[in-house]
């Protein structure tokens, strides 16, 4: 509101100045005025001196009411409440951060009153002697600790390569199979009664084959002459000497 009483006051105050220059040409001689202010000559008598000549065709007071009237104030209005209205938010907004910043700067003084009050009883109780010690003692420890890592990773080598041979090992003897390599095969025959005894068996075209259970309770008996095959199950309620006959027998036909 006090904006707009001062726009309509030096509106008025322009309004009135416009009109007293309007009527100080109008008044006044023609020298230095504006061609439309200037009076135009007379031909038949000279003009008076000193004599007032009004070219308005309206009253003054008229003329400067409209002047007033054609005054348009209301944008200004708009614009100014505007601007007071940004310059509250602005306020409100600077007023909200320093109230944050404020709040913030207490937190931080208490959480710095709180630290340094710890510092100072962590000064207070620490011990440089004690601390000394502690450190030797975790030196020794460090120390003894690398020493059996070293030699662990020793052992673990040394464990390596033992795993490495045994590995060729048993891929040697899985190579070999069950019976082992031929030397070995060959040694174990000579020294086996059974396996000699199941050689001359084979040899005479006897098989002594094992049963379901896995006992040799069974013998193929081969005739190379007539092409026979007989299958002889061992019983043991029948000796050696009988078997040893039906077998010869049975060979010769």
């Amino acid at each position: 509101e006090l904006g707009g009483q001062s726009q309509t006051s030096l509106a008025e105050d322009v309004a009135v100045t416009v009109a007293v220059y309007i009527c100080g040409w109008s008044c006044g001689s023609n020298q230095n005025k504006p061609t439309f202010f200037k009076t135009p000559p007379q031909t038949t008598s000279p003009p008076r001196l000193n004599t007032p000549i009004m070219l308005l065709d309206e009253d003054p007071g008229t003329l400067i009411h409209h002047t007033i009237g054609n005054f348009n104030i209301h944008p200004d209005k708009q614009a100014v409440t505007r601007i007071n209205d940004s310059l509250s938010t602005l306020q409100q907004s600077r007023d909200l951060r320093i109230r944050d910043a404020e709040s913030s700067l207490r937190k931080l003084s208490r959480h710095l009153n709180s630290l340094t009050t710890q510092h100072e009883e962590a000064i207070a109780v620490h011990d440089s002697g004690k601390h000394a010690a502690e450190i030797v003692e975790l030196d020794t420890k460090k120390f003894r600790i690398a020493k059996a890592a070293s030699e662990l990773e020793i052992e673990s080598e040394r464990l390596e390569s033992e795993l490495e041979m045994l590995k060729e090992r048993l891929a040697d003897l899985e190579s070999q199979g069950l019976e082992g390599d031929e030397a070995t095969r060959r040694e174990r025959e000579a020294d086996d009664a059974t396996i000699l005894r199941l050689k001359i068996f084979r040899s005479l075209g006897i098989d002594i084959e094992p049963d379901e259970a896995g006992n040799f309770n069974r013998a193929v008996i081969r005739n190379s002459r007539k092409g026979d095959v007989h299958v002889v199950n061992i019983d043991p309620k029948f000796s050696r000497f009988f078997y040893s006959n039906y077998f010869w027998s049975t060979m010769q036909g």
